[in-house]
């Protein structure tokens, strides 16, 4: 490990182990913190004296119900967990839908079992409508959490919940450093059953939660076990109104979920070990649970999104990218995504002032660069770059894409140099078979946009040290290989 990689990891164990402020550029050497986040940083902080790395990893993940027609469920298993007041969360469009309406049915058909519904959950959430969601469930003081609809749905249901037991924190109080404190969570949340809408996001399985931060022109979030639903009810059903744009970006984010966690640095080379338990983040590295889970969603994405986007009404087609959602939501919610993601944020949150591209399909009223379609745009420079760190590795996914394995002479023939193009090449291929932009020129973006892009990657270190072959993102390094995969990136 490098000199500046073990200090940059040293001021980081710093923030997060003292009470002193963490904002950037500040001496004055006086708590800045909440009292919540003081207490919960004297309670937890253990003396680290050199860096360590990890040598275990942990598996987690929600109970998952999969089959058609399982939403009328719900409201059994809320009578069976002895709900008091019931928060469902959706947005406006979902509000409207069968899977909302079974949702409710199934509620009512309970005896006694009161519910409150909150339907002004946003695509692509940010702060405040965070803020909105929070106070809200505060106000209802919710027993029990659904949430019917998207990423965006379920994530801003796991906030909700947070905030409820944490009545006291502050936003940033749990916000993943060094953007927020990222204070563990060690109080027991209230129960989220999750009924996701698309198949993509995979947070039915996950502990994150994703936000734009609209002050910093980027997306970031809070990724804790303990924000897990403890159900998610997978129905086949609840896709069959989700229209095809959006279920072709829920499925770019299937296919980056997979291939991100898979090639992410070993969980034993994750550096710092945890000095408590509790701190053992829920991003861990690539390990042998979740490459199970990862490489099938990998494999069975790249089989069943080119045909969802052909026919978005396929059935088979859309359980498949059901299951590969959640199978992903495993991978990566316990191994983590890297580069793409953490290019990604900047990429869609840098848009609304912008490029303000507005993708089609989508029936907003404001610029939006879809998550899926954001994480898409650099994946093939991101392989190319990140293939000599694991052959092997890259050279099984490049087997998928290209229909064969990796014992085809089609594959074994090409030298390890050269896995890292011919990959860039093959995801190039399949994202224009589903129609995605050519690159960031064409969502807008052009090589003056390339420093500023770079600024709003650069802070997403919970996912960007992930990344294998990249060594210290608070050097000049990490600077330069970011800054070359995006111009890579500008179109393909």
């Amino acid at each position: 490990m490098s000199v500046a990689h073990r200090n940059s990891i040293l001021r980081l164990i710093n923030v997060a182990q003292r009470t002193s402020c963490p904002c950037h550029g500040c001496s004055s050497g006086h708590s800045h913190a909440s009292p919540h986040a003081m207490s919960q940083l004297r309670r937890l902080a253990t003396p680290v004296n050199h860096v360590e790395k990890e040598y275990a990893f942990e598996v987690a993940a929600s109970n998952l119900r999969f089959g058609d027609g399982v939403t009328r469920e719900v409201g059994m298993d809320l009578k069976n967990m002895k709900a008091t007041k019931v928060g469902v969360f959706t947005d406006p469009i979902v509000a409207k839908l069968r899977p909302m309406q079974a949702t409710l049915e199934s509620l009512e058909s309970e005896v006694d079992l009161p519910y409150e519904v909150y339907d002004k959950v946003v695509a692509e959430p940010t702060e405040d409508s965070w803020r909105e969601a929070i106070a809200w469930a505060r106000k209802h003081d919710i027993s029990h959490f659904v949430a019917v609809g998207g990423g965006s749905v379920i994530d801003t249901a796991k906030a909700a919940n947070l905030f409820t037991v944490y009545k006291d924190a502050d936003l940033m109080d749990y916000i993943n450093a060094p953007v927020g404190k990222g204070l563990p969570i060690s109080e027991k949340l209230r129960p989220l059953i999750a009924i996701p809408t698309t198949a993509g996001t995979g947070s039915e399985t996950t502990g994150a939660a994703i936000v734009d931060i609209t002050s910093k022109s980027f997306k970031t979030g809070i990724a804790n076990r303990a924000l897990k639903p403890v159900l998610g009810i997978v129905d086949v059903m609840n896709t069959e109104t989700c229209p095809r744009e959006l279920q072709i970006s829920a499925g770019l984010d299937v296919l980056f979920h997979s291939m991100e966690s898979f090639t992410a640095i070993p969980y034993y080379e994750r550096t710092p070990r945890p000095a408590n338990p509790i701190l053992r983040p829920a991003y861990q590295g690539s390990n042998p649970v979740a490459d199970i889970f990862s490489l099938w969603a990998l494999r069975t994405t790249v089989t069943n999104l080119p045909r969802v986007a052909k026919d978005p009404t396929n059935e088979d087609a859309r359980r498949q990218m059901l299951l590969a959602s959640s199978f992903a939501g495993i991978g990566f919610g316990n191994a983590g995504v890297h580069l793409c993601h953490g290019m990604s944020y900047p990429i869609s949150g840098l848009n609304k002032a912008g490029p303000k591209y507005k993708h089609p399909g989508y029936n907003v009223d404001h610029p939006i660069i879809p998550h899926g379609v954001s994480v898409a745009l650099t994946g093939p420079a991101v392989f190319e770059f990140t293939a000599p760190s694991s052959p092997y590795r890259h050279r099984q996914a490049l087997a998928i894409f290209t229909g064969t394995t990796e014992l085809d002479p089609s594959i074994t023939a090409i030298p390890d140099s050269d896995i890292g193009l011919h990959l860039y090449e093959a995801i190039a291929r399949f994202l224009d078979g589903l129609g995605v932009p050519r690159g960031l020129n064409a969502v807008g973006y052009t090589s003056s946009d390339v420093e500023m892009l770079v600024n709003g990657a650069l802070p997403q270190r919970r996912v960007l040290d992930l990344a294998p072959g990249i060594g210290d993102f608070a050097g000049e390094d990490g600077r330069e290989h970011l800054t070359r995969m995006i111009e890579r990136s500008m179109s393909y």
